[in-house]
């Protein structure tokens, strides 16, 4: 169907629910964090009087029974099935529609059989393009990234769209695009093919959306925020007197180079995620993780403990050199070194990577079932652990490094009782606190707990920065209750 040109366009953003946030394990506050601020950045195209609206599946119920012209959906693996069965609704009922993200460019034929238009890789050179043909009546079937790609004059992110109160990180940024890196598990290299595959935004645009998010919390999406040293720095120096607090990822070796992360902190980082994904050099080799390799993991962990910032720590399980003593010790390791949140994945082998295409010519690939491809399941046949083997451990993981004692036993590794509490505090409330989350999320009032989540990354060491406090939240218990009441 093609679109008339005449009239605003009623444009509809999806982002379908994955297949784990309707699972027995679905943690409502992991899939009530971050907005879907990619469609709102290419909802920042649209003409000034088209009607757009944007809908997260994980915090409100899709309808289908509106006539919109337009419909754009985000295609991640696991929503794959039910991203295809809108699409095809919609189709139906005279929409146009559009599927973009990981998925689609990983398996573009799949995809194609259940829309109008295809995008494949970054959209902000070809999304622009698409809106432009659609309104001269020739849209093309597939739009596919390759040369120019840029964050330069891409226009602000439709925040107006987005439900704040929806979520507990709102102010959620991404100020680059991919990776410089290229391990072989990851999408980054299939997505980006074609064309660049690590960019950043003009500094002084970032720091202008930074200062649009009000509050003092911002958390950055980006893969490898610590990627190009120098936009990092000239970032960090921009920020220093913004009394912001925010958190972010990077990898080993940047965190162990130079002093970047020294100016981050002075900036206001106070958590990171890090991809330390394995004990075993082996499998680091195997998985072109060089980033890692020879990398000593303890004096990352210290010098992070150092600055007062928090570790999440990134482990896989089921690569192909570990045996049934992996999960003890990548746990023991993990509470011994002060981490403060774990992250366990199964060893996923995404269609698109190099991973993938190892395994399916080493003929151990065991299922297509897109919905199965969460890191909790085992769609591949190990090297060395059964499959059940490999499942029943990652679960152990889990539960074993939550546990009460496991978690005071991680705060214990810091020196001072302050920094033993914000530990203790942002762990539990993380994993401990489900049915309080639960109310918070249903009452719509997670924005308010945004005070608590600010206290709990506040400096607690050396001197404080200027305008921020120095000290934990005195009584995080009594603002939880206040938000409940």
């Amino acid at each position: 169907m093609i679109l008339p040109v005449s009239r605003p366009r009623k444009v509809k953003f999806i982002l379908p629910a994955l297949t784990e946030a309707t699972s027995p394990h679905w943690r409502p506050i992991k899939y009530s964090l971050f907005p879907p601020l990619g469609l709102a950045t290419l909802a920042a195209y649209l003409s000034p009087d088209d009607r757009a609206v944007i809908v997260d599946e994980h915090v409100e119920s899709l309808t289908v029974d509106d006539a919109p012209d337009l419909v754009v959906i985000q295609v991640y693996i696991t929503n794959a099935f039910r991203a295809y069965g809108i699409a095809d609704h919609y189709r139906g009922r005279g929409a146009f529609a559009c599927l973009g993200g990981l998925h689609v460019t990983s398996l573009p034929e799949e995809a194609a059989a259940h829309a109008d238009a295809i995008f494949l890789g970054p959209g902000e050179q070809t999304f622009p393009q698409f809106l432009k043909d659609l309104r001269a009546g020739k849209p093309e079937r597939v739009y596919s990234s390759t040369a120019g790609r840029t964050l330069e004059r891409v226009p602000p992110i439709r925040r107006d769209l987005i439900r704040r109160n929806y979520y507990l990180v709102p102010n959620s940024i991404v100020v680059t695009r991919g990776c410089p890196q290229h391990c072989d598990f990851c999408y980054k290299d299939a997505f980006f093919q074609g064309g660049r595959g690590f960019y950043t935004q003009r500094v002084d645009d970032a720091l202008k959306e930074i200062e649009r998010l009000p509050g003092r919390h911002l958390y950055f999406l980006d893969d490898h925020l610590l990627g190009d040293r120098r936009f990092a720095e000239e970032l960090f120096e921009g920020m220093k007197g913004m009394r912001r607090v925010f958190q972010g990822a990077a990898t080993v070796d940047s965190i162990l180079r130079g002093n970047l992360i020294e100016r981050a902190a002075e900036a206001g980082l106070r958590s990171i995620f890090v991809g330390f994904e394995t004990l075993t050099p082996g499998n680091l080799k195997r998985s072109n993780k060089r980033q890692n390799l020879g990398r000593d993991y303890k004096a990352v962990a210290d010098r992070l403990h150092s600055l007062g910032i928090m570790i999440n720590g990134s482990f896989v399980f089921g690569m192909d050199d570990d045996g049934d003593d992996v999960f003890r010790r990548t746990v023991d390791w993990a509470i011994d070194h002060g981490i403060t949140t774990a992250t366990f994945h199964i060893i996923t082998p995404y269609p698109g990577t190099q991973l993938h295409a190892r395994m399916v010519r080493e003929g151990r690939m065991l299922t297509r079932d897109w919905n199965l491809y969460d890191t909790r399941h085992v769609v591949y046949r190990p090297a060395i652990l059964k499959p059940e083997a490999l499942k029943a451990g990652y679960d152990w993981a889990y539960r074993e490094f939550y546990r009460w004692g496991s978690i005071a036993r991680a705060s214990l590794h810091h020196g001072t009782i302050k920094h033993q509490a914000k530990h203790f505090f942002y762990a539990s409330g993380w994993k401990k606190f489900e049915p309080l989350w639960d109310l918070v999320i249903r009452a719509r009032q997670l924005t308010r707990v945004t005070p608590l989540l600010e206290g709990v990354l506040s400096r607690v060491t050396g001197g404080k920065a200027e305008g921020e406090p120095e000290t934990l939240v005195e009584n995080p218990t009594e603002i939880l209750t206040q938000i409940t009441m």
